[in-house]
């Protein structure tokens, strides 16, 4: 369960930034997730708890923001949303495609 170490990751970023601010608690985080990018919801639901407690992140709201994927052709330059790696342009059937959208992970934002 790699979810785990994302989630102490998030910690880690969390902690810095408190630190940075001088703050002892963050009321709020809020999650950029994409689709594509590999990350279990339910497994990081699940892992959150563990990973949070004692820090900063203990009491705060989790928000998680899904970031669909998109692609484009790169034969054709048509743009689509893709809900796989291997989906296909709906257009001309190519399988060459620049994804642009949908493999983020990061921290948008903290609330103090």
């Amino acid at each position: 369960m790699h979810e785990l170490s994302i989630a102490m990751g998030i910690v880690a970023i969390a902690e810095k930034e408190a630190k940075k601010a001088n703050v002892a608690e963050i009321k709020a985080i809020d999650l950029e997730i994409g689709t594509l990018s590999g990350v279990e919801i339910e497994s990081l639901n699940f892992a959150w708890p563990m990973a949070v407690a004692n820090s900063v992140l203990e009491k705060a709201e989790k928000r998680i923001h899904l970031i669909k994927a998109k692609a484009k052709c790169m034969d054709c330059g048509f743009d689509y949303n893709i809900e796989n790696l291997f989906d296909t342009c709906p257009k001309c059937g190519s399988y060459f495609k620049d994804i642009y959208q949908g493999k983020e992970m990061r921290v948008k934002s903290l609330e103090v």
